[in-house]
């Protein structure tokens, strides 16, 4: 008899509502834990049987998934964008995690990437680098709204330099709107400065991993993309083909056909007509493609290697929009090549045909 437990947790701040199901679909056990590493060990303990377990992606999903997995058989973090049996019908606390023991059991859930430990540190100064740089955008976007409300042109960025800031705030007349612009003029000061230690602390980790060595030496990936790249991909081998990485990197195309296939003389025939392109893929890691979009459109207009691809490109008479996106693929094809293979970058690779 099949001692597996299928196991679905619907995990909040202070409880997780937890449904096991056995090999039959039988619901065998529901509780309420609370939310405490100490309660969902003991919990786990007193179950027998092979553990399967899953939750979905959310705040707490890589501090339980680092708890359980030493503990269980296996551990699936899914996508909760792609569970879309927990859409139809009633939504509570008890309902979805009995949904996620069915999808479990059925093989229908479509997994999360947990795993690498090691790029843990480098992960954390990553979100703190990019969330302090969306900070200062902001408030740089603010400061300029300031003058525009005032239809004072602000083009450029010496708005922005202190040398040049007594200058800008004459022009603001209403005493409110100077105050104003002088309190954003310190928070730009502040995170610029934050910004600077947080980016030399995460290139200070980045060259610990031995990964940073072999995409340095790629054209266009600075220090602090390499670092980027290490800390949101985490390793190259969880990507089987470079198509994987582009749908990961929001880089792929999304198709659509129908009526493929079609009987002629009696011939089981495949139709022959291309199917529909509907764009690139929305579902994806918004930060690595608009690191491989910023590399891109930096390499169009240079002289190495990569913006002899683009004109190559240009020339063959492809459109200037699918060329930078085919650059921005070739880039990702590349980078998973030489770090998988641990290889020296070669110009001849942008010779070759990307599909």
């Amino acid at each position: 008899m099949d001692s597996k437990k299928y196991i679905g947790m619907d995990v909040h701040q202070a409880t997780i509502t937890v449904a096991v199901g056995d090999s039959a679909g039988k619901l065998v056990m529901e509780s309420i834990l609370e939310t405490k590493a100490s309660t969902i060990l003991e919990f786990m303990r007193g179950l027998e049987g092979s553990l399967w377990v899953t939750f979905e992606e959310g705040t707490s999903a890589a501090w339980l998934y680092d708890l359980l997995k030493p503990h269980v058989a296996q551990v699936i973090v899914c996508d909760p964008r792609k569970n879309a049996l927990l859409k139809a019908g009633n939504k509570n606390d008890r309902v979805d995690p009995r949904k996620l023991t069915d999808l479990l059991r059925a093989g229908l859930l479509s997994p999360v990437y947990h795993g690498e430990s090691g790029v843990r540190t480098l992960q954390e100064l990553s979100r703190c680098y990019l969330t302090i740089t969306k900070d200062l955008t902001r408030v740089m976007n603010r400061i300029k709204a300031v003058y525009r409300s005032w239809a004072i042109p602000c083009a450029g960025q010496t708005v922005y330099a202190p040398r040049h800031r007594s200058g800008w705030l004459e022009k603001l007349a209403q005493a409110g709107v100077r105050r104003r612009a002088e309190q954003l003029y310190e928070q730009l000061d502040k995170l610029v400065q934050i910004r600077r230690e947080a980016r030399q602390e995460l290139l200070r980790e980045s060259r610990k991993h031995p990964a940073s060595k072999v995409l340095s030496q790629i054209p266009r990936l600075g220090p602090v993309r390499v670092a980027l790249l290490i800390a949101l991909l985490q390793t190259p081998h969880r990507f089987r083909t470079k198509r994987q990485l582009w749908a990961y990197c929001g880089l792929a195309l999304q198709t659509r056909s129908s009526g493929e296939y079609r009987f002629a003389g009696g011939q089981l025939q495949r139709s022959k007509k291309s199917p529909a392109i509907r764009g690139l893929n929305v579902n994806h890691n918004h930060d690595l493609k608009n690191l491989f979009k910023s590399a891109a459109t930096q390499a169009i207009v240079s002289s190495d290697p990569w913006g002899g691809f683009y004109e190559n490109l240009l020339a063959s008479g492809m459109k200037p929009a699918m060329a930078r996106l085919t650059l921005a693929r070739k880039m990702a094809a590349i980078v998973l090549k030489i770090w998988k293979k641990g290889e020296h970058f070669n110009p001849e690779l942008l010779k070759r045909k990307s599909a």
